[in-house]
């Protein structure tokens, strides 16, 4: 007798499987419906991309490679600003730490190895982690991943591309004052993490940082020093749980 296939989410195999099928349709539902939600979010990216700057090439490989809205504005954000594309790495790389966190728990929940397990790492956005974590077995766990994850892709890089071909349409971005696009999309992801006062004292004061050097440093560096101290200020204020993921209403925004 043939062993189940381990990327099937059908395959109940592991320590958590119970009924493979219980479930199923209203988990493919959920992820469909998160990925439009999400996906449709891409449309602002890809006219954000043109307008800092990139040609539609480059702003549709950033969706297709990167693939983490957050990452995605603040480099065009760093770039936009006249930064190096270094410094828009480094501070994409900064924001992306949270994928890590979120890889060590669904690593053993999702036990996929080898090449599949390669494939499922560039899926692990906040959406695909939330829809995953909340499920009571391997098998829809793997499902409700795979769902979300790949519908989220597919619509953000077409959303991409539709946003970065009417950006581009419109011409120069700095005469519908689309230039500015830039920081208000990245203000627009900012503004629901300033919900507690820790947040909040965390931001002033990378904000402060970020001020004080954009007289004396290059282009970027005050995003990257910024973005530094958030993710110090996050570490020294809180005992982190590398188990730590968010939950189905902390998804809004998050990947993109």
């Amino acid at each position: 007798m043939s062993s189940p296939d381990p990327l099937d989410p059908s395959s109940g195999s592991g320590p958590i499987g119970s009924d493979p099928d219980a479930g199923s349709r209203g988990i493919v539902r959920d992820g469909l419906a998160v990925g439009l939600a999400t996906g449709a979010y891409g449309v602002s990216f890809g006219a954000v991309g043109v307008a800092s700057g990139l040609s539609e090439l480059q702003t549709c490989a950033l969706s297709l490679l990167m693939f983490t809205g957050a990452s995605q504005f603040a480099l065009v954000g760093v770039v936009a600003a006249g930064g190096s594309p270094v410094s828009g790495a480094m501070t994409a790389l900064l924001l992306g730490t949270r994928n890590t966190l979120y890889g060590l728990r669904l690593a053993p929940l999702l036990d996929w190895r080898g090449w599949r397990r390669v494939a499922a790492a560039h899926l692990v956005i906040d959406e695909s982690t939330a829809m995953s974590v909340s499920r009571d077995s391997r098998a829809a766990a793997r499902l409700g991943f795979l769902s979300t994850g790949l519908a989220v892709f597919v619509l953000w890089n077409a959303a991409t591309l539709a946003g970065a071909l009417a950006g581009r349409a419109l011409g120069d971005p700095r005469t519908y004052g689309l230039d500015a696009a830039v920081g208000a999309a990245f203000l627009a992801l900012l503004w629901p993490r300033l919900r507690d006062h820790r947040n909040r004292a965390i931001g002033l004061v990378a904000a402060t940082v970020a001020l004080v050097l954009v007289p004396a440093t290059p282009a970027g560096v005050p995003v990257l020093a910024a973005g530094g101290v958030a993710l110090l200020g996050g570490l020294l204020s809180r005992s982190p749980d590398p188990t730590e993921v968010p939950g189905p209403d902390d998804v809004a925004g998050g990947h993109p």
